[in-house]
This record gives C-alpha cells, sequence and structure tokens, in this order.
C-alpha cells in the first residue's frame, strides 16, 4: 500500500507511536518525543538571500564529541525518528557522518535536509543509513540557481549539487527528494526575478537524476506566514505540474506541500487556531546548538526554548521542561503544517478518531 508521505495526520495511528500518542492526546506530558529536528550546525556555505534562518546562522556550535553524545542520548530516549535539518547545513559538521552512524545502527529512521554541496563527502553514510535525504534546490537550471542559492562568492554551485545527487542516487538505500520553494523577488532596481517558469523542468532533472520524489513548496516570510504570490503564478506552477504528471510512477512521486495547497485555496498567510496548547509539542521538539525549542517554527523564539543541549543532558531537558509555554491561539497564527494533526489529537482525546493501524508505515509526524 502506497502512503502519502505528507499524510500527517494518518501517521498518528502507527502502532508503534499510539501509547505516545494517546497520552499526548489526552493533554498528558510525554516521557520522550517520537520525532527530533536537530540542527548540528547553524553554518551554512550558501547565502541564500531568502534563507528564513539567515538571522539564525553562525551563532553557537556542537562539538563532535556532544553531537555524538546527542545522538545516543536519543536512543538512550527511544526517539523513533530523527531529522537532521537546519539553521545551517548539517552535512557542515565533521560530527554528522558519526551521528548518521549511530543513529543508523540503533534502528532509528534518519531524514536529512541539505543544500547538497556536500553529499559526496558523507555518501557512504547517506547511501547506508538514510531513510532520505531531502535536497533544497529552487530551480532547474544553473542561473536560476545562482539567483536564488548563491554560494559565498556569488556563484551557482548547481552542476556540482546536481553531480551529487546522481552519486547518491546510484547508491542509495533510502529516499532521495529534489525540493521547490516557488520564490519571487523585488529587485533594488523594480525589477521581479522568479523562479516560478522552472518547475516543469527541474521535476523532469529530478526525475532524470533518479529522485523518488519531487516536492514543490511556498514560500515562508520571516514569521512563518505562507508568501501570497499573485494569482499568475499560481496558474504557470499549476500547468507545468499538470504536465510533469506524466512522469509519475510508482518510482517517481510528485509531492505538494500543506503551504502550495493554502496557496491554492486563498487561505492567506494567518492560519487562525482556537486551542491553547500544542499537543504534538509531545510528540517532537528541536534540538539546536543555540537551544532547545518547542518546535522548528520557533528556532531562535527565546520563549519557546526549553533547554541547553549543549550542557544538559536531554532527558534531564525533556522531563524539565514545559511544552505548553506556546500558545498556538496566540503564538503561531501562521500556517503550521501540523495544525491538522493537533485537531486529529482532540479527535482521539474525544474518542472520535480512526482506529490504530496494523503496522507502521512512516514515523516522521
Amino acid at each position: 500500500m502506497t502512503h502519502d508521505r505528507l499524510d500527517l495526520v494518518s501517521k498518528l495511528y502507527q502502532p508503534s507511536g499510539w501509547p505516545r500518542v494517546l497520552r499526548a492526546a489526552s493533554g498528558a506530558t510525554s516521557e520522550a518525543p517520537l520525532v527530533v529536528d536537530l540542527d548540528p550546525t547553524t553554518f551554512c556555505d550558501l547565502a541564500c538571500p531568502e534563507c528564513i534562518s539567515g538571522k539564525l546562522l553562525n551563532q553557537g556550535r556542537f562539538t563532535p564529541e556532544r553531537l555524538a553524545a546527542l545522538a545516543e542520548e536519543l536512543v538512550a530516549l527511544s526517539v523513533r525518528a530523527v531529522v537532521l535539518i537546519g539553521g545551517g547545513e548539517p552535512l557542515a559538521h565533521r560530527g554528522t557522518r558519526r551521528v548518521l552512524r549511530i543513529l543508523g545502527e540503533a534502528g532509528l529512521a534518519v531524514g536529512v535536509v541539505t543544500n547538497g554541496t556536500m553529499i559526496d563527502k558523507n555518501l557512504d553514510e547517506l547511501a547506508r543509513y538514510a531513510t532520505w535525504v531531502r535536497v533544497s534546490m529552487d530551480a532547474g537550471t544553473a542561473e536560476t540557481y545562482g539567483l536564488f542559492r548563491p554560494d559565498r562568492k556569488g556563484r551557482s554551485v548547481f552542476d556540482k549539487v546536481v553531480a551529487n545527487m546522481r552519486l547518491l542516487a546510484g547508491a542509495k538505500t533510502g529516499a532521495l527528494g529534489y525540493s521547490f520553494l516557488v520564490m519571487t523577488r523585488r529587485e533594488p532596481d523594480g525589477r521581479t526575478v522568479s523562479n516560478h517558469t522552472e518547475v516543469l523542468r527541474a521535476a523532469e532533472l529530478a526525475h532524470d537524476i533518479g529522485c523518488d520524489y519531487f516536492e514543490t513548496k511556498a514560500m515562508f516570510d520571516d514569521e512563518h506566514h505562507v508568501v501570497q504570490v499573485p494569482q499568475d503564478i499560481l496558474d504557470s506552477v499549476e500547468r507545468q505540474l499538470a504536465e510533469a504528471a506524466r512522469l509519475r510512477s510508482d518510482s517517481f512521486q510528485l509531492v505538494n506541500s500543506s503551504t502550495l495547497t493554502s496557496l491554492r485555496r486563498h487561505s492567506g498567510p494567518v492560519q487562525p487556531k482556537d486551542y491553547h496548547r500544542c499537543r504534538v509539542a509531545e510528540l517532537r521538539t528541536l534540538i539546536t546548538p543555540s537551544g532547545v525549542y518547542v518546535c522548528a517554527y520557533h528556532r531562535g523564539n527565546p520563549l519557546a526554548r526549553i533547554g541547553d543541549a549543549v550542557t544538559d543532558d536531554l532527558t534531564d531537558i525533556w522531563q524539565g521542561s514545559d511544552r505548553g509555554i506556546v500558545d498556538p491561539s496566540r503564538d503561531c497564527r501562521f500556517h503550521c503544517a501540523r495544525h491538522r494533526s493537533n485537531l486529529e489529537l482532540e479527535r482521539i482525546a474525544e474518542g472520535t478518531g480512526a482506529a490504530p493501524l496494523d503496522e507502521d508505515y512512516d514515523p516522521f509526524l
């Protein structure tokens, strides 16, 4: 049976996580998260103008020894899945290869979100231990890539990243994804530049590389509100995705994020919430060199910080923290990918949810 990798609601019903899901649904605190986002570093080798984490880069670090210890602590906590992400570029930390080995050999699922420039230096571990690797590309040509994802000298490393993806496609045991964030920018001289015309070309390239999926996403602003785009751009993206549908097969999927769905529905940048506690915060959390945060949407927010993983053990942080310090009705009016999961957890608490599934299929809830 094929499952939608972005159907986060259905993932709540998997049997191995069900006891913790029930506990979170009831409003109780969990003994440990099921999923952890981990930023190994705040350094990045690219200089993307639209980077949502730009203000958080180059702030603090984990030593390789502490990063390895964190991986061991995640295993001890019975975390089921870890996403190596950022913040910075996760593969830029020389300790990430060891983290991949520790987590993978312990049987945890591992996802990696990367800009792809250092895949070759981490190829063996990525190929062997990564459940999935998603490469942020946002372009279908070197020229457009250089506009939106330049390196620190202003150059396009598009060809290098494509070559790295081909290496991984030939060696991987997990899934490889090509991520395309639809972006538009107003230049100082009044010109508007956009990457939206390259959606089809990028999807074709992803298919040619040997990727397992191509994901299209809408852009966030600094406050995580979905950036609205003119209707003609949205129509252009839709036409290209319709044409790209011919590429679909059992080995290649087209995936549309919830942010793109928000644009299609003209939902607007604000997503109101009428609940005051995020139950999902008991099921997943974010660990960075600058602190442990309630969730990735609040990366760098001191009001959502629940501990310091540079100095403290994760078990102590989790047991001693209050994940209820964030009030979604007040603090999370942006688009949240797990809003529907929170609503489903309410239904589970009320006894109106679905029955648990018979088997696990994807721990990244």
